[in-house]
């Protein structure tokens, strides 16, 4: 596996990480426990140095996993994990007063098996908290050993810039995918400017550019995609033609959709490290593959040819959640 570094922090990792949440939050029922612990494994085995968790995945419980799973192999990866909601339950909205970090620091060091945590994102912006008090208290806790690097997820370009000023900001964390490509004039020019590294969630389109979503899909029941718009019925009959003429490239190249969009996320700066989920072997392998798919100009001009024929049907959160998004 290549390695990248996330901007200029010096933090190198795996030119793929492993995005832990599905594996016990969000996607229906939690995994085994077992054969999560084996999955989480067998990526560490493939090469695969950066794992990304939250305290309010679960909650807790996939803190606890991670944690499990990576004990034997704690001085060889990078763990990344977040603060930022009440009590670690994001239905109960924002939290990042100073206490409140510091508590989620600890219990996250206990729940992780570890005595420091390398990458601590703010999961979502607090507007009722000063982002430099956040990143103040981030800073005290880099100070003390318990932390190593600063991260912010979901946030805007000028909450990023007074964070930074405060304490460095090693990654930002965002959804980014071939069919949601914000990031891309929203902060990117702030995060190249400053050397910041970019963390894509869901770029694999939360399942749907690996193809095997259509609009007869069933979710099952406590899947958060039944209440996502881009995932209503119809949405997804109207966002198949995209797939479909991305699966013609990804053909042409001798890989998988899956893989198709993950190289073309590596190919659009060295900085960006995706973190797309798993929850079986050969998906985990699949998607670990397309840091193997070398992309041309050719190639990348056809696929952004094929992004700007189709308008992607359906808001990416509902409308209560949209809130939470920092602008």
């Amino acid at each position: 596996m290549q390695k990248r570094k996330l901007g200029k922090s010096g933090l190198e990792v795996s030119a793929i990480g492993l995005g832990c949440m599905g594996l016990s939050f969000a996607y229906g029922p939690a995994a085994d426990r077992g054969e999560a612990i084996k999955l989480i494994r067998a990526a560490f085995d493939r090469g695969v140095t950066f794992f990304d968790t939250a305290e309010v995945y679960g909650p807790f419980v996939n803190e606890e996993l991670v944690g499990e799973a990576l004990a034997p192999v704690r001085e060889k990866v990078v763990i990344a994990t977040k603060f930022g909601f009440r009590d670690g339950d994001a239905r109960l909205g924002p939290d990042s007063r100073p206490e409140r970090i510091r508590a989620v620091a600890d219990a996250s060091l206990e729940r992780l098996k570890t005595d420091r945590i390398d990458l601590f994102y703010q999961h979502r912006v607090d507007k009722n908290v000063p982002i430099e008090e956040v990143a103040g208290t981030v800073k005290e806790l880099i100070a003390e050993g318990k932390v190593k690097h600063f991260g912010l997820s979901e946030a805007g370009a000028q909450t990023i810039r007074r964070a930074h000023a405060v304490q460095p900001v090693t990654a930002a964390q965002s959804e980014y995918s071939l069919w949601w490509r914000e990031s891309e004039t929203k902060i990117f020019p702030t995060l190249e400017e400053l050397g910041i590294g970019f963390v894509p969630f869901s770029p694999l389109g939360r399942g749907f550019l690996t193809g095997a979503i259509d609009a007869d899909t069933q979710f099952a029941a406590g899947d958060a995609r039944n209440g996502y718009p881009r995932f209503a019925p119809a949405a997804r009959k109207a966002n198949q033609t995209l797939v479909d003429r991305l699966g013609e490239i990804a053909r042409r190249k001798g890989a998988t959709k899956a893989q198709l969009a993950l190289a073309w996320i590596i190919a659009q700066k060295p900085w960006i490290i995706p973190i797309p989920g798993a929850t079986k072997l050969h998906r985990l392998e699949e998607n670990l593959g397309g840091a193997d798919v070398v992309l041309t100009a050719d190639d990348l001009g056809e696929i952004e040819a094929a992004l700007t024929s189709v308008t992607v049907e359906g808001a990416r959160y509902p409308e209560a959640s949209q809130g939470m998004v920092d602008r």
